[in-house]
């Protein structure tokens, strides 16, 4: 028998107010504190460990799945502790653990101090309005944050479709169905195709991985839904060329018209260690008007950045360069910190010369 309890390691996660724990054999446990990876002071674990730890968390079903891929992504309830998002994987043939904590609270977008322009945005009533960003940069949140106001104001249907599902709304005005691809349903292109006949005002999407999901997601957006996704990319304009590649040569110019009709806006955030701890989202806003859906249908991305520039006061447009700009002459970010996250460290280095 080990002598570690993973909710007792679970729960000091969420006492120190880390993000995440990571379990790996020939090493103490990790937490990850404001970004960075910090051991905790327990002796160093073995596979047998972390497989008795990790085992007591799931189920049968569970476990012969993660028998028979070597992977597995769940999320749980510690009533008492919190709710994790986890993953179970294979390291030189020892199982490895990753968990992400998800806040029970859901943070509301005044407590997130998230830019103004977020509330006119989740105001639409149909387009796409996409958060993106590297793992772990906070996407999930702003997210619940934006869905979050919705549901304080307005009576909507709100579906949802995780890998696993991570924050539970409660219903306050609106009513959510939340589905995880692998529990509820089997994919999320699936999950998007039966989803019109559920009556949804408004989709959120886990994560737009496909050439099918995303398709699937651009015609929810055209026929009326408010749609919200994330994807993996690091600016607003990288997120259109992202969403473009992935459909053939031929198919191109009907995405970006497609794109260029039903984007709301783009969120491309990053979280930047602060300096006085904790850490704080940078956010790259682009909205698209007329100039912008222009640009995207005649196949001129790479001139967005630009326009993104123009008459910012009326747009709440903003560039990554400034946003970080603004937090090191506000003293809250270093000006290290912002050249290592920036998109654009010979622009944003210019400016603080400047």
């Amino acid at each position: 028998m080990s002598n570690f309890d993973i909710k007792k390691l679970l729960q000091s996660v969420v006492k120190y107010g880390a993000s995440d724990l990571h379990l790996v054999s020939r090493t103490e446990p990790q937490i990850r504190l404001d970004g960075a990876l910090k051991p905790v002071n327990l002796p160093k674990l073995t596979g047998e460990d972390i497989e008795e730890m990790c085992y007591s968390l799931i189920t049968e079903k569970q476990k012969l799945q993660f028998e028979e891929h070597d992977e597995l992504d769940f999320a749980v309830l510690l009533p008492g502790i919190g709710r994790f998002r986890a993953n179970y994987y294979r390291t030189l043939g020892e199982t490895a653990a990753a968990f992400r904590v998800i806040p029970i609270e859901i943070p509301s977008l005044d407590d997130l101090g998230a830019p103004h322009v977020y509330k006119k945005l989740i105001k639409r009533e149909k387009g796409l309005i996409l958060v993106t960003g590297p793992t772990g940069s906070g996407k999930s949140t702003t997210l619940a944050a934006m869905l979050n106001e919705i549901n304080l104001h307005e009576q909507k249907h709100v579906v949802t479709v995780e890998d696993p599902v991570e924050f539970i709304h409660p219903n306050k005005k609106c009513v959510f169905s939340h589905r995880g691809v692998g529990e509820d349903t089997a994919s999320f292109a699936t999950a998007l195709k039966y989803a019109m006949r559920q009556d949804p005002d408004i989709i959120l999407i886990g994560e737009m991985r496909d050439k099918e999901t995303i398709e699937a997601a651009l015609t929810a957006a055209e026929t009326g839904h408010l749609v919200f996704g994330t994807l993996h990319t690091s600016s607003a304009a990288g997120t259109i060329n992202r969403i473009i590649d992935v459909f053939t040569g031929d198919e191109q110019p009907q995405i970006r018209a497609m794109i260029s009709t039903s984007l709301v806006a783009v969120v491309a955030q990053a979280l930047i260690p602060k300096l006085d701890g904790g850490r704080i989202a940078a956010s790259e806003i682009l909205v698209t008007n007329h100039a912008i859906s222009n640009l995207i249908r005649e196949d001129k991305v790479h001139q967005i950045y630009s326009q993104m520039q123009l008459g910012q006061e009326g747009t709440g447009m903003i560039t990554q360069s400034q946003a970080l700009l603004k937090y090191i002459k506000e003293g809250k970010i270093s000006r290290d910190a912002a050249l290592q996250y920036s998109n654009k460290p010979e622009e944003l280095l210019k400016a603080v010369i400047r």
